[in-house]
């Protein structure tokens, strides 16, 4: 429903994404001028060159890096919004949800769900093994990460869900006239475009396998759901966690978090783990939102099989 109405309502002008999404992209990467020159500033333009992923994230300050990491971003969110508003002609509801507003409550029960179970993960992680972490709570550093958190995280996740969940896939079902190709093209590009994260760099391109799968749960929330809000919320909730509550030196996230973890990874169990959590939710999600019809949702067309 919500693919066939974008469609319908654009009617099948594909190039308008492409221009947007050129837009996007270029502007994602002149936001980021601010956080390289910072870090020129600080090592030296002779010294750049030799930094991998993650020596270049500790080369300021984490409040501050995280600020200058997160700020492309934030002005990501922005542009989405505003090109869907006077490029497209649709409503930021209308691009959000199929609804008749936005679904703050789903947004509010996402965010709480990951949060509460990622929490009883790092618990039994904790309690199993408390060998692997590092006590690292910094009065000042963490209320100051607090603060940068809270605003900035949820605009790193909503513009990468408002992008690919929304964007993107609206984008190509401009095209295709079976929803499985926007889920599958979306989702692929979620997951090749973490490569270079740090965690890729120093554990293989194996870990991939999480960055994708965790793409294909946001596109399959996002269809059978006819809008964003799950994927808005859980996104954020996961993101915001794991800023807060534990992060390490070889993450995207190096923050004055409460805790480092300090364990040899394992990318086999980082890459996979996760799997049976999402199969979880996604069983949970569809019991509570009595989900049906998984296949129209999913793979039908986006012509003549309106999921119900």
């Amino acid at each position: 429903m919500h693919l066939e109405r974008i469609r319908e309502n654009q009617g099948s002008r594909f190039d308008r994404y492409v221009i947007g999404t050129l837009i996007i992209v270029f502007t994602f990467f002149v936001a980021q001028i601010p956080h390289t020159y910072a870090v020129i500033k600080a090592v030296g333009l002779e010294q750049l060159g030799t930094l991998d992923i993650a020596s270049t994230l500790q080369a300021l300050p984490p409040n501050t890096t995280l600020v200058l990491m997160l700020f492309p971003f934030a002005v990501v969110a922005v542009l989405v919004l505003v090109l869907i508003r006077y490029l497209h002609n649709i409503s930021i509801r209308e691009f959000i949800t199929s609804r008749d507003k936005i679904d703050w409550k789903r947004i509010g029960f996402a965010f709480t769900t990951i949060v509460l179970l990622n929490s009883l993960f790092f618990i039994i992680s904790y309690y199993t093994n408390p060998s692997h972490f590092q006590w690292n709570f910094d009065p000042q550093a963490f209320a100051i990460l607090f603060l940068i958190a809270i605003v900035l995280v949820p605009l790193q996740t909503s513009a990468e869900e408002l992008f690919f969940r929304g964007y993107l896939m609206q984008g190509f079902g401009q095209i295709f006239k079976h929803r499985i190709f926007p889920l599958l093209i979306t989702s692929l590009l979620f997951g090749f475009m973490h490569f270079g994260n740090p965690e890729i760099d120093k554990l293989g391109p194996l870990l991939l396998v999480s960055y994708v799968s965790m793409g294909f749960f946001f596109g399959i929330i996002t269809l059978m759901d006819e809008g964003l809000e799950l994927a808005l919320g859980y996104h954020a909730g996961n993101n915001l966690l794991i800023s807060l509550l534990v992060t390490s030196d070889w993450t995207a996230f190096q923050t004055n978090s409460l805790f480092l973890d300090v364990s040899d990874p394992n990318v086999y169990m980082l890459a996979f783990m996760q799997l049976p959590m999402l199969l979880i939710l996604l069983v949970l999600f569809s019991w509570k939102y009595k989900w049906k019809n998984y296949a129209a949702h999913l793979i039908g067309s986006n012509s003549n099989e309106t999921p119900s």
